[in-house]
């Protein structure tokens, strides 16, 4: 009977560890309010910086091409970090997320700009959703 216990506790463990890993942790710049956040089936304009988390290293980024990234959120056509990581956000505002391999590009990474089992560090900042203006605000 203690060795099931205890078995189900390591267990138990163990999964807790495998979910928090399969997290984004997302630290904001600052917040600020907003008329309208992101949603699944939105397209935005996001610019970023990618980087290596365990070196640092930079291995893309959308300013060095000139423009910012587009795509939809929700037709998963990017690395699920950046489709959990970039919900509920607004125009103007600035994100880190720290990915974890899992969330990125796998165990196998994407040699040999991102080696196996690489976390990630996105700096990002929404630019806009299209087909959405936001109304000035009276000073």
């Amino acid at each position: 009977m203690r060795v099931t216990s205890i078995l189900g506790f390591v267990l138990s463990a163990l999964a807790a560890t495998a979910f928090a890993q399969d997290e984004v942790e997302i630290v904001k710049e600052k917040e600020i309010g907003c008329q309208r956040k992101t949603a699944k089936g939105d397209t935005i304009n996001v610019h970023y910086r990618g980087t290596l988390k365990e070196t640092g290293d930079q291995f893309d980024a959308s300013y060095d091409h000139g423009q910012p990234f587009t795509f939809t959120l929700g037709e998963n056509r990017v690395i699920q970090g950046w489709e959990r990581g970039l919900l509920d956000m607004c125009i103007g505002e600035k994100r880190k997320l720290i990915i974890p391999y899992s969330l990125a590009y796998g165990a196998g990474g994407m040699p040999p700009v991102i080696p196996a089992k690489s976390d990630l560090v996105f700096e990002t900042e929404l630019l806009g959703i299209q087909g959405f203006s936001p109304e000035k605000q009276e000073l």
